[in-house]
């Protein structure tokens, strides 16, 4: 499937660390950042991980209808906040698309601008402040094949077989590592939630700023489980042939939960090329593209008009089963400095 931490210092600290390779989606040999391009325009996307696959077809025929290339610069979804945030004082990027929370943080910190576009047809819960949802998306975990038993539960996750061979992307980080936070705070409570992590460390590698670099460690079998999300976790087992299951840990009841995590959008503040940031995020709205969400990027469509597709694999048969929270993003906002600093004293992360 996704603002370092939520603190100004912590910003700065991650995104002095990341390493963000910039991807540039184009026909003809273009340049980066927001350079024109054999005298076309070109806009430059900074991205959350995970849909490069969709981008790179859907950003092909925006080219075609306007003659406007598109570049990506594609990390995780607090290092692409955390880019924008150092280069106020000089916007490089057009369009930011991250996960939540940090998308409604970006917004709160003033990183974003209206992005006047026509949401018809878009389900009101994705649409918010200066931001528009593009896909919807799940929270999941991965195992490879062989751990068996095969972990089905949290309580599976706490075995010492484990040790050393699960990873999750950290909280405060990355969006599914938040997530996971979350979610068990959801079901445990806060205080059984830390208690829960404090135990698992002793199975955890240890922090990861990027959960889509977690998918081949599981596939080579490096290790045994990690987090993820359906639409990332389904198009890297569709495109990289990667060799590891779904997953949806149970509570002791059975019952399995996950959490909606859509990839939202908003056009930068200072963006240099505003306008045609506008005419991008119109056209990843329309209907024409949302068809392509399940089929090619293999999300879930935020328009209310667009069928779920009946192939396999899906995010919905995938989901099958699991109750879906949807989270209110701004409340969580409200305590996740604090949350995190909870998170990092009982793992010593």
């Amino acid at each position: 499937m996704r603002i370092s931490r939520l603190t100004r210092t912590s910003m700065r600290a991650v995104a002095l660390a990341a390493t963000v390779a910039a991807v540039t989606l184009t026909a003809a040999c273009g340049g980066t950042g927001s350079s024109d391009s054999g005298g076309g325009k070109t806009l430059t996307v900074y991205t959350a991980d995970g849909l490069g696959t969709w981008y790179k077809s859907e950003f092909a025929k925006f080219k075609d209808q306007t003659g406007i290339s598109v570049n990506i610069v594609e990390a995780g979804s607090g290092e692409v906040v955390s880019r924008v945030q150092k280069e106020q004082s000089n916007p490089q990027a057009d369009l930011l698309v991250t996960l939540p929370p940090f998308i409604q943080k970006a917004d709160a910190d003033g990183l974003l601008t209206a992005p006047g576009v026509d949401t018809t047809g878009v389900d009101p819960s994705a649409v918010g402040g200066n931001y528009v949802g593009i896909v919807d998306n799940y929270l999941s975990f991965i195992r490879n094949p062989s751990a068996q038993p095969a972990p089905a539960s949290w309580n599976d996750l706490l075995d010492s077989r484990f040790k050393g061979k699960i990873q999750y992307s950290t909280p405060g980080q990355a969006g599914d590592g938040t997530a996971v936070l979350l979610l068990l705070q959801h079901l445990m409570g806060k205080q059984g939630a830390l208690d829960y992590l404090g135990k698992l460390q002793a199975n955890n590698v240890g922090p990861s700023s990027s959960t889509g670099k977690l998918q081949p460690k599981v596939s080579n079998g490096e290790l045994l489980v990690a987090n993820g999300d359906v639409q990332m976790n389904l198009a890297s087992i569709r495109d990289d042939g990667s060799k590891f299951d779904l997953f949806f840990p149970a509570m002791p009841d059975g019952s399995r939960t996950t959490v909606s995590l859509p990839y939202f959008a908003g056009i930068t503040k200072g963006a240099p090329h505003a306008d045609d940031a506008k005419k991008l995020l119109t056209f990843l709205l329309s209907k024409d593209v949302q068809n392509t969400v399940g089929t090619d990027a293999l999300g879930v469509s935020v328009r209310t008009d667009v069928a779920a597709p009946t192939t396999s694999p899906s995010p919905a048969q995938t989901i099958q089963g699991v109750t879906i929270w949807h989270p209110d993003w701004k409340s969580v906002l409200s305590t996740l400095d604090a949350d995190v600093a909870a998170y990092q004293k009982a793992t010593g992360n």
